[in-house]
C-alpha cells in the first residue's frame, strides 16, 4: 500500500521533453554545428573506405585479366609493347591469362581473339587445350616478368592504401575532435541543468518540502540530472550519426545496384516494426526504474537520518525487510529491462544476417553471371554490416536515451512546481525595518479550510517582547512562519512596519528577522561557517563577539582548534545545549531587528538557560523579540503574552495581568507548577 501511494506521489509530465531538452542546447548551437559537421565527414569517411577496397580489388587486385591495348608510346611497357589499360578503339590487344596455374601473355590479339580468351576466361579455369583449341599462343612469365607487367597494378594498389590511410587518420582526427567537443558541450548544459535546478528548489516554499521527501529530491538534482549527461555528450551524436550513416549507405547502395539494393532492404520493414514495439516497452520500464530509485533513495535518507530512533526501538530487522522489499522493486525493474534489451539486440542482428544471406545469395548468382564484379560484391557486404550496424547501435542507444527522457520528465516536473510565494514587480522599500508587526483579521491553513489560525488580529510596536503561548497545536509557530512568509495566508492581512507584507521584498523581510527554533540545523563545516553562513560581511571579530554575547564562547573556546573546530552534519559531535547557543550566536552574528525564538530554551540545561537568560535581555533592547514557549517561566519578563487556544486568540496582556484574570494562562501556569514540584 505505502508503495502504490509513493507511486501515485510521482506527478507526471506532460509536456514536450524534446522541446525543452534541445533548449538547452541553444546557446551552443555553434559547437553543435561543428560537431554535426565532423559527424557527416567521420561517416562520409566510413563510406568511402570500403569503395576503395572494392577498387583495389576490381582495378588492380583483379585487374590481370582485363586486356591491354597495343599503342605506339606508353608509360607502361613490357617486351618492347607500350601498353594503355584503355581499349576504346583498340586495333591491336594484349592480355595475361590465368593458363593451367601458370601467368601467360598473349600479345597481337586482334578483337575477336581477346573476345574469345574472354569468354574462356568466364566459363572456368583456363588449360593449354583450350587455349590450343583457339589456335592462340602466348609466353609464360617468370615471377620478375609478371611483377614488371604489373608494377602499375601494384602502384595503383599502393596508392589506394595511402589513400584508406589518409581517410581513417582524417575520420580519427574528427572523431576526437566532434567527441572532446560534444563532452565538453554536454558538461556545460549538465552545470546550467544542475544549477537551475538547485536554484529553482531554494526558491520553491516550504509546503512544498513539506509534501515531497528530501531523498526524491536529492534523487532529482543527482542520478536524474547525471542521467542526461551521456543524452547530451555520446547519445545525440550516435543518433545523428547513425541517421546519416543509414540514409548515406541506402544511397550509395542504391546507386551502385538497385536490384541489391532493394535485397539489403527487404527486412528493414520487419526492423521498424520492432523498434517501435522496443521504445514502447522501454520507455515504460525505464519510467518505472527511475521512480523505484527515487524511492529507495527516500527511504534511504530517511531512515539513515533516523538510525538513532530505529535503533532505540530495534527496528533494524524490519527496517531490513522493507530496504529489501524495495531493492527487490528495483531489481525486478531492470531484469524487464535487461529482458527487453537483451531480445531487441539480438533479434535485429538475425535479421542483418538474413539480409545479408539475400544478398549473398543475389549478387553471387550476378558474379558468376559476369554481371556484376567481385569488388562490388565484396563493397555490398561490407555495407550490409554498415547498414545494419547503426540499427543495432540504436538498440544500445535508445537505452540510455530512454532512461535520459525519463530522467527528464522527472527533472522537468520539479522544475514546473510554481512558487505560490510570488512577489510584486516592484516592491515596496524600507528604508529601515523598524520592527513593528500586525495581523489583522488573519486566517490561515496548510491544507485546504483546515484553519490552524482563525480570525487572528494583535499588534506589535517596535522593540516590544511579546510571547505566544498555548497547547500544542495552537498554532503558535504558524504565526512566526507567516511573518517571515514563509508561507501565504488565506484570508486577512499582515503587515510589517504598516506596509502589507506582500507588498514588501521577501529578501528584506527574512535578512530583517533572526530566528532561533527549537531544532537546529548545522551544517557540515566548522563552527565559524556555521555561524557567517557564507554571508562574507560578517567578519571574524564579529563571530567571537556574537559568541560570547550569548555565552557559547565558553564552549567553543575549550575546543582544539576552537572557532575553526569541525563539525559533522547535523552538527552530531556537540549537545543539544551546545548546538543551541550556536544558534543564537548565528542569529545574532546577522543583527536582525525582529527576533523570533520558537521554543528556544526548550532543549538547554537550567544552568546553560540562566547563562543566557542575561544575554538575552541585553540582546533584545531595541529589537522586536517574538517568543514561543512552553516553559512560562522564560517569558514572565515579555511585555505582552498572548495565549493561543485552537487557532484564536483567547487572553493577552502581561503575566501579572493574565495571572489576575483567572483564565487559561493561569490554568497553564498553576499546572507547570504543579508540576516541577
Amino acid at each position: 500500500m505505502a508503495q502504490i501511494v509513493e507511486e501515485k506521489m510521482e506527478t507526471e509530465y506532460s509536456g514536450s521533453i524534446f522541446t525543452r531538452l534541445f533548449a538547452y542546447m541553444a546557446p551552443y548551437t555553434k559547437q553543435m554545428i561543428i560537431c554535426l559537421a565532423l559527424v557527416l565527414v567521420v561517416t562520409g569517411c566510413e563510406l568511402i573506405r570500403p569503395v576503395l577496397l572494392g577498387d583495389a580489388i576490381d582495378l588492380y587486385i583483379e585487374g590481370y585479366s582485363e586486356p591491354y591495348c597495343i599503342v605506339e608510346s606508353s608509360k607502361l611497357v613490357f617486351k618492347t609493347d607500350a601498353l594503355d589499360r584503355n581499349t576504346e578503339s583498340c586495333s591491336s590487344y594484349a592480355r595475361l591469362l590465368l593458363v593451367d596455374e601458370q601467368y601467360v601473355y598473349f600479345r597481337g590479339l586482334s578483337s575477336s581473339d581477346n573476345d574469345a580468351l574472354t569468354l574462356l576466361a568466364e566459363e572456368g579455369p583456363v588449360t593449354t587445350e583450350s587455349i590450343d583449341l583457339l589456335g592462340l599462343s602466348g609466353t609464360v612469365l617468370t615471377s620478375s616478368d609478371l611483377k614488371e607487367l604489373r608494377h602499375s597494378d601494384i602502384m595503383g594498389i599502393v596508392k589506394i592504401g595511402i589513400l584508406y590511410m589518409l581517410v581513417l587518420i582524417v575520420s580519427l582526427v574528427c572523431s576526437y575532435i566532434q567527441t572532446m567537443t560534444l563532452n565538453q558541450t554536454g558538461q556545460n548544459i549538465i552545470y546550467t541543468v544542475r544549477e537551475q535546478l538547485f536554484h529553482h528548489v531554494h526558491s520553491l516554499p516550504l509546503r512544498y518540502f513539506d509534501t515531497h521527501p528530501v531523498g526524491r529530491i536529492v534523487t532529482r538534482i543527482t542520478n536524474d540530472v547525471e542521467s542526461l549527461n551521456e543524452m547530451y555528450s555520446r547519445i545525440l551524436a550516435r543518433l545523428f550519426k547513425s541517421t546519416v550513416k543509414i540514409i548515406g549507405l541506402a544511397v550509395v547502395m542504391l546507386m551502385m545496384n538497385a536490384k541489391l539494393a532493394l535485397y539489403s532492404f527487404v527486412m528493414v520493414p520487419v526492423i521498424t516494426v520492432a523498434i517501435v514495439v522496443f521504445k514502447n516497452l522501454s520507455r515504460k520500464v525505464h519510467r518505472a526504474i527511475r521512480t523505484r530509485i527515487s524511492m529507495l533513495n527516500t527511504f534511504l535518507s530517511e531512515n539513515i537520518s533516523g538510525m538513532r530512533l530505529i535503533q532505540i526501538f530495534a527496528n533494524e530487522e524490519m527496517k531490513y525487510n522493507e530496504f529489501s522489499g524495495k531493492t527487490m522493486d528495483l531489481y525486478k525493474a531492470n531484469l524487464q529491462q535487461l529482458a527487453i534489451f537483451s531480445s531487441f539486440r539480438p533479434l535485429i542482428y538475425i535479421l542483418s544476417q538474413i539480409a545479408l544471406s539475400i544478398v549473398l545469395i543475389g549478387g553471387g548468382r550476378s558474379v558468376i553471371d559476369s554481371t556484376l564484379t567481385v569488388g562490388t560484391l565484396y563493397i555490398f557486404i561490407n555495407y550490409i554490416s554498415n547498414f545494419f550496424e547503426p540499427i543495432q547501435d540504436m538498440a544500445e542507444q535508445f537505452s540510455t536515451l530512454q532512461n535520459a527522457f525519463a530522467s527528464a520528465e522527472k527533472i522537468f516536473v520539479v522544475q514546473d512546481e510554481v512558487n505560490t510565494i510570488t512577489e510584486i514587480e516592484q516592491p515596496v522599500k524600507l528604508n529601515e525595518v523598524k520592527g513593528k508587526i500586525e495581523f489583522k483579521n488573519v486566517w490561515f491553513a496548510y491544507e485546504k479550510d483546515n484553519y490552524v489560525l482563525r480570525d487572528v488580529s494583535f499588534v506589535i510596536h517596535p522593540g516590544e517582547k511579546v510571547a505566544f503561548v498555548g497547547a500544542t497545536g495552537a498554532g503558535k509557530s504558524s504565526i512566526l512562519n507567516l511573518i517571515g512568509r514563509y508561507y501565504d495566508i488565506q484570508k486577512g492581512q499582515i503587515l510589517i512596519d504598516d506596509v502589507d507584507l506582500k507588498d514588501l521584498s521577501i529578501e528584506e523581510v527574512r535578512s530583517a528577522i533572526g530566528q532561533v527554533q527549537q531544532d537546529v540545523f548545522v551544517f557540515t563545516g566548522d563552527i565559524q561557517s556555521n555561524i557567517r553562513l557564507l554571508n562574507e560581511e560578517i567578519t571574524d571579530e564579529q563571530i567571537v563577539d556574537a559568541a560570547h554575547e550569548v555565552n557559547a564562547a565558553h564552549f567553543i573556546e575549550q575546543m582544539p582548534n576552537q572557532y575553526k573546530e569541525a563539525v559533522s552534519e547535523r552538527g552530531s559531535t556537540l549537545s543539544q545545549g551546545q548546538r543551541q547557543l550556536l544558534s543564537f550566536a548565528r542569529t545574532l552574528a546577522f543583527d536582525p531587528k525582529i527576533l523570533v525564538m520558537d521554543e528556544a530554551t526548550a532543549n538547554i540545561d537550567t544552568e546553560t538557560e540562566q547563562l543566557i537568560q542575561k544575554a538575552l535581555e541585553t540582546l533584545m533592547k531595541g529589537r522586536t523579540t517574538i517568543m514561543v514557549a512552553h516553559r512560562l517561566s522564560t517569558i514572565q519578563h515579555a511585555d505582552n503574552i498572548i495565549v493561543m487556544h485552537k487557532g484564536k486568540i483567547r487572553e493577552q496582556g502581561t503575566h501579572q495581568e493574565l495571572l489576575k484574570h483567572d483564565g487559561l494562562y493561569k490554568k497553564l501556569y498553576e499546572l507547570q507548577l504543579y508540576s516541577e514540584r
